[in-house]
Order: C-alpha cells, then structure tokens, then sequence
C-alpha cells in the first residue's frame, strides 16, 4: 500500500513537477562508467533524512540500469541543494461588480490557498574518480509543501531523481 500511494504521489508531482538542465563533458565516453558511490564528504544542506531518501532512491534506481556500488568506484556522485520558502501562487479568486444604465464597476482579488512552499534546486555531479574531474551535472528545480509528509518527500523525491536520471547518459533518448 505504501509502493502504490508512493507510485500515486510520484505520478502527480511528475506532471506538475521539477525541470531539469544537465551539462557534461563533450570528451567522456559514458559507457565506460559501471560502477558509483557517493563522495566522501557530502554536505547537502539538506536534512539527514533528506540525505538518506536521496541516497536510498538514487541507489535504487542506479541499480536498476545496472551500475553497481563499489568501494573502488569509477564515479563519485555528490548531491546538494537550495531551498527558499514562498507563498504557494494558488488562489482563490472574489469578485464583486455593480451597475446601472451603461456603466459598471467591479473589484476582484485573490485569497491565497494551500500555505507555504519549498522551492528547491537540487543539484547532482558526477565526477571521474581516476581523473577527479566532474564529468557530468544535472540541476533540478522543483516545489512542495513546507510541511510536507514523509511520503510526500519520498515521492517527490523520486519524481526529481528519476527526471534527473533520465538525462544520463547525455544522448540517450
């Protein structure tokens, strides 16, 4: 139950969710890379728990294409992020019009709805272990609600990491 709610949360955030911009180094052959682990010293800004969702779904879907997670891996992968906080941009419209004859007069406005939101740019480095040279970044920017859930997390968490991912290798269509 917990998958499928994740699944239904992931698909909402999918359509309304993060944008993605990558850049890379033209150079590299891609398909040499098999196997990743996380930088040493990542300091995301994020919570730890964050750091953990982030870490656990990356891995997940790494995986899942056949990378594999090594001691002595040919790429390292650091992740950080910014955050602001704003108002959500959904209201509530009002309006109030009169007149008579030919004229007319109105007043309208809009009630804000739905609390505070998280705006985030998170960004992902792949950098060659051998060279130390970052080879590839995607940077993705995306919202949810300040006092979003656990789940809520999780699953936008997957729709940003599986965006993100989508565009590696650079080329794949």
């Amino acid at each position: 139950m917990k998958l499928l709610s994740i699944l239904v949360l992931s698909i909402f955030l999918v359509s309304c969710g993060a944008t993605v911009a990558v850049d890379y180094d033209k150079q590299v052959d891609f398909s040499k890379y098999t196997s990743y682990n996380y930088f040493p010293t990542i300091d995301s800004g994020l919570s730890e728990l964050d750091d953990n969702r982030i870490v656990q779904i990356t891995d997940s879907l790494l995986q899942q294409r056949g990378f594999v997670k090594s001691e002595t891996p040919q790429l390292f992968i650091n992740f950080y992020a910014r955050e602001s906080v704003s108002r959500s941009r959904n209201t509530i419209g009002i309006g109030v019009g009169g007149g008579g004859g030919n004229v007319g007069v109105g007043v309208s406005g809009g009630i804000p709805i739905g609390g505070n939101v998280v705006n985030q740019q998170l960004t992902m480095d792949f950098i060659d272990v051998e060279k130390d040279e970052l080879v590839w970044q995607a940077v993705a920017e995306g919202e949810m609600k300040e006092r979003a859930t656990p789940q809520q997390k999780e699953a936008y968490y997957v729709s940003v990491i599986q965006k993100i991912l989508a565009k590696y290798p650079p080329g794949k269509k």
